[in-house]
């Protein structure tokens, strides 16, 4: 089940991160999902982001971790696993705030066989 994140979104990394973590790259209104990235364990923004400013490459989460929570809803701060989030049709399991539905297309930069 998805938990909350008491600290909200105050520990997302990226390029100019508003509240709800948009950044520079991806700014419309339902561009607010921060991804912990397995390699260094981090919320990050976006990809680009990460290129940016962690001065390593993207690790993918395999298919056998896909239960880790590793997904952060910018609206309310929910936690969720990356197989909640990728059964989710675009909303956040807790607010029900929508998600760009367009991230599908990133999955594979994060996520193994996505």
């Amino acid at each position: 089940m998805a938990q909350q994140d008491d600290n909200r979104n105050s520990d997302v990394y990226g390029v100019e991160v508003d509240a709800q973590t948009r950044c520079v790259h991806y700014r419309s209104a339902v561009d607010i999902v921060a991804i912990k990235m397995r390699c260094c364990g981090v919320y990050w923004a976006c990809k680009d982001c990460h290129e940016a400013l962690a001065g390593h490459a993207i690790a993918v989460w395999g298919r056998g971790e896909w239960d880790a929570r590793a997904i952060l809803c910018g609206a309310c701060g929910l936690e969720m696993t990356i197989r909640e989030y990728m059964d989710c049709d675009s909303r956040c399991l807790g607010c029900g705030a929508g998600f760009n539905p367009g991230c599908r297309g990133h999955w594979r930069f994060y996520f193994e066989g996505a």
